[in-house]
């Protein structure tokens, strides 16, 4: 592993321009990173510069940032510091899992490798985190499952609940509310062609969810 020494907010860039570049598979511009970390233009690119002197990324005027391999290695430590702490958090200290992400956006930025280890070890290993994500190990690999989400489903296909994209506080919290988690086997019921909401049954319940919860949420088919 590299040993570059990074700022918190360098981390967090580079975290987000891996997660915009789909695994490093495209050129990120500068106004999607301004908008997913809510910071002006003119400072995202000083800060794109900054990471391009440390060969984190690759910077084309006008045509936007691309990770490099070293950038991609350091972000997946990241989220990888990330996940294992949200499940410490969610399994050993009983935070919900609509309070877990903000607080292991403090606590990734606690680089020792010892540490890290250690509690991957204490927590035998996980390979998702409490939202279903995958978790990479010490070498930077994991397992990534293409699941399909809730909108992909026909009329009386059923599916368990197995990754939650959108990690926002208030979504978390209407999840709650519909009683919808990782394990929650969810059947559909209809689906409306005009505006792409979706009843489903949940517990023998009935819910209609709109097209952008069902989006967000991606199952297993059974």
């Amino acid at each position: 592993m590299s040993n570059i020494k990074l700022s918190q907010t360098e981390e967090n860039y580079l975290k987000s321009i891996f997660h915009l570049s789909e695994f490093g598979s495209k050129k990120v511009s500068t106004n999607s990173i301004s908008k997913i970390l809510n910071i002006e233009p003119a400072s995202v690119t000083d800060m794109i510069k900054k990471l391009s002197r440390k060969k984190l990324i690759y910077h084309e005027k006008y045509k936007g940032a691309s990770i490099s391999k070293v950038g991609i290695k350091i972000a997946l430590q990241i989220i990888r510091r990330h996940r294992l702490w949200e499940v410490f958090l969610y399994d050993n200290l009983n935070f919900k899992w609509d309070q877990i992400h903000e607080i292991a956006e403090e606590l990734e930025h606690v680089s020792s490798n010892k540490l890290i280890d250690s509690l991957d070890k204490y927590l035998k290993y996980p390979k998702i985190d409490p939202h279903g994500d995958p978790i990479p190990n010490k070498l930077g690999e994991f397992n990534f499952i293409d699941k399909i989400s809730i909108s992909d489903l026909k009329i009386d296909e059923i599916g368990i609940v197995s990754r939650i994209i959108n990690e926002d506080e208030e979504f978390f919290n209407l999840l709650n509310k519909l009683n919808i988690e990782i394990g929650t086997e969810i059947k559909i019921i209809d689906k409306i062609d005009y505006d792409g909401s979706v009843e489903i049954k949940i517990n023998s319940k009935s819910v209609i969810i709109s097209k952008n919860i069902a989006e967000n949420i991606k199952i297993t088919k059974i």
